[in-house]
């Protein structure tokens, strides 16, 4: 059996990355590693005018989140499984979608140098969902600047990463359509898409693609 020692989860804002993240940690016995999005001191002018914050927002995270790769490819992962809600990898979906050519170059060149010092993850889980279905969870989760994101950007989000994970082959990958599921309130959900995940570990497989639906 192919142990999984670490998973991360990703998906487009709202979808349930860190729920899913946490779950998993206590499944497995865990460390879990959050992705530090609220502490981007230009996120939040980011959203009320993407054009102007792009590049400050991007090259933030992406050295926030290299930051916080170093640390734990310096860990030990046969000590102790680690689940993180996000990839480093994801930081080019939101640079190719929100800088101009001439700041993709530059960043580019930057990522690159960063990536070759990344651990890859065992397994990584692509949370989907609907843009109404995201549009709902963000306005229930209620954090204040996330109320500025427009139905505009949030489709073209969904699309980036549906186009990302379409061409993605780092790392084994295992697709969720979560449209339909609520994993925090029906165990049903949960238990359903963890045996896919337990599936994903015992048959070794490079891409998974599953569509879990509501048992209430």
């Amino acid at each position: 059996m192919n142990p999984l020692r670490y998973i991360a989860v990703e998906g487009p804002i709202g979808v349930g990355k860190t729920t899913l993240s946490n779950l998993l940690a206590t499944e497995f016995n865990a460390r879990v590693v959050l992705e530090e999005a609220e502490e981007n001191p230009f996120l939040p002018m980011f959203y009320k005018d993407p054009k102007a914050h792009a590049f400050q927002t991007q090259v933030f995270f992406l050295l926030s989140r290299f930051r916080q790769q170093k640390e734990l490819a310096q860990q030990d992962l046969f000590q102790q499984a680690t689940v993180s809600d996000y990839i480093f990898a994801k930081d080019r979906i939101f640079a190719h979608l929100n800088l101009s050519s001439e700041e993709v170059d530059l960043y580019e060149n930057l990522y690159r140098i960063l990536d070759a010092r990344i651990t890859k993850p065992d397994l990584v889980i692509f949370l989907q969902a609907s843009v109404d279905t995201l549009r709902e969870r963000i306005k229930k989760r209620g954090i204040r600047f996330e109320k500025s994101i427009s139905g505009q950007y949030l489709e073209k989000l969904c699309q980036a990463y549906n186009q990302f994970f379409f061409e993605y082959d780092e790392t084994p990958l295992l697709t969720i359509n979560c449209t339909e599921i609520d994993i925090v309130k029906n165990e049903a959900d949960y238990k359903h898409l963890l045996k896919e995940i337990l599936a994903m570990r015992r048959a070794k497989l490079d891409k998974h693609y599953v569509s879990i639906s509501s048992k209430t």
